[in-house]
C-alpha cells in the first residue's frame, strides 16, 4: 500500500470514529519496527475557527502515564534497586502512608494491592469542577485514600487505582532522587530523543497543549456546553502526574519498550505476564488481562496486544502494540480533543484503524 493510499483509509476511518463521538478531532501515528509509516491531524484542534489539528499536536496522555511510571521501576528492578515481590513497607514509611497488610511492587504495577481509589469521586469531582485550576496536594490524596483503608488483602482482589500510582511516583523519587519530570527524562525521553514529551507539573509549566474540550469540567450531561480545558487544567489533579506528548512520540515510547530498548527483553516479558485476567470481553481488544502497567489482549488476531487507554478532562487517548498486523509488529495511537461518557474513544479509534488496515489490498 503506497503512503498516500495509507493515509486515505486511515483519515477516513478516524473520521467516521469522530463524527459518531462528536469529537473535533484526533492525532494519529503508526509505527512499524521502529519506522513511523504515518503521523497525521484528522478534524480540528479550533471548534470554532475551524483550525485543522496538526500532526505534532500535544496532549494530556492521561492514564498512558502509567506505562512509563511502571517502565522506570522495571528499570530499578533490573538494576538490583527494586524487587518485584519484597514488601515497600519500607517506602511507605517515608511517603508516610499505612496498609494493613505489606504490598508489593508487583501488586502496585498491577492494580492487585487493595489500594484504593478517590473513595466515591464525589468529593473529588465537585472540588475539580468548582476549581480546576488549584489541585488537591498530595497530602490531600494520601488522607483521602488512608481514610478508606486497604480494600483488600494484596493479592486477592483487582482495583483500578490512580491512587497506587501515585505512591509508585513517590517511591521513585525516593529510589533516585530525582522528580518524576526528571526521570522520566532520564530513561525514557532523553534516550529517545523526544522534544515535545514531559511532565507539567504546574499550570503554567503545561504550554503548548491542543484545544481539548470538555463537557466534564461544566458538568452538562448533554455536551451542549463544552469548555476548553487546555489553559484550565492543571495537572496536578491527576495524582500520578500526568505527560504530555504528541502521537509520533508517544508512539515511539510504546514501540522502543517492546522492541526491547528501554529495558532488557525479560523485564518486558515480566510486564507482559496477565498478573489478573477478566471474565469479560473488551468490546474492541477482545479477553483482557492487566499486567505490570499494561492492559493486555490475551486472545486476539493481532497476537500479542498490550498498551494502555487514557481519559480526563478535555482528552481521550489510547496507544497500543500488536505483535502481528500483516505478519509485523506494529504500534498505534490515537490522542482525541474531547472528552465523553465513552473514555474509550481512543482505544476504539486504534482497533478501527487495524479492521482498516487488515480490510486494505496488499
Amino acid at each position: 500500500m503506497t503512503h498516500q493510499n495509507l493515509e486515505a483509509r486511515v483519515r477516513a476511518t478516524v473520521e467516521r470514529e469522530l463524527q459518531e463521538a462528536e469529537t473535533p478531532g484526533a492525532a494519529i501515528a503508526l509505527l512499524r519496527n521502529g519506522e513511523i509509516l504515518l503521523a497525521t491531524g484528522v478534524g480540528y484542534a479550533d471548534l470554532q475557527q475551524q483550525i485543522p489539528l496538526p500532526s505534532d499536536a500535544r496532549f494530556y496522555i492521561y492514564s498512558i502515564t502509567k506505562p512509563l511510571l511502571a517502565t522506570v521501576a522495571m528499570n530499578l528492578v533490573q538494576a538490583g534497586r527494586l524487587d518485584l515481590d519484597t514488601s515497600l513497607a519500607p517506602q511507605f514509611a517515608q511517603i508516610p502512608y499505612t496498609v494493613e497488610s505489606p504490598v508489593t511492587l508487583r501488586q502496585l504495577l498491577s492494580h492487585t494491592g487493595g489500594i484504593p481509589g478517590y473513595g466515591d469521586g464525589s468529593a473529588y469531582v465537585q472540588d475539580l469542577q468548582a476549581h480546576p485550576q488549584q489541585a488537591w496536594t498530595t497530602e490531600t490524596f494520601l488522607r483521602v485514600a488512608q481514610d478508606q483503608g486497604q480494600l483488600f488483602s494484596p493479592g486477592a482482589g483487582w482495583a483500578y487505582s490512580n491512587i497506587g500510582y501515585m505512591l509508585l511516583r513517590l517511591i521513585l523519587t525516593q529510589e533516585t532522587g530525582l522528580s518524576m519530570p526528571q526521570y522520566l527524562h532520564e530513561w525514557i525521553f532523553r534516550p529517545l530523543g523526544l522534544r515535545h514529551t514531559f511532565v507539567p507539573e504546574t499550570l503554567e509549566q503545561a504550554h503548548g497543549l491542543t484545544p481539548g474540550y470538555s463537557q466534564f469540567l461544566t458538568g452538562d450531561d448533554t455536551g451542549d456546553e463544552l469548555q476548553n480545558v487546555a489553559l484550565l487544567y492543571h495537572p496536578g489533579w491527576v495524582s500520578h502526574g500526568v505527560v504530555i506528548s504528541t502521537a509520533a512520540e508517544l508512539g515511539k515510547i510504546m514501540d522502543a519498550l517492546f522492541a526491547g530498548r528501554l529495558l532488557e527483553p525479560e523485564r518486558v516479558c515480566e510486564m507482559l505476564e496477565p498478573i489478573q485476567v477478566f471474565d469479560f470481553e473488551h468490546p474492541q481488544i477482545g479477553k483482557i488481562g492487566y499486567g505490570l502497567g499494561l492492559c493486555l489482549g490475551l486472545e486476539s488476531p493481532y497476537g500479542k496486544v498490550a498498551g494502555h487507554n487514557g481519559a480526563g478532562p478535555g482528552y481521550v487517548t489510547g496507544a497500543f502494540y500488536l505483535s502481528n498486523v500483516q505478519g509485523q509488529p506494529t504500534t498505534v495511537v490515537a490522542l482525541a480533543n474531547r472528552d465523553r461518557h465513552d473514555l474509550d474513544l481512543g482505544t476504539r479509534i486504534v482497533f478501527a484503524i487495524l479492521r482498516a488496515l487488515a480490510d486494505a489490498p496488499d
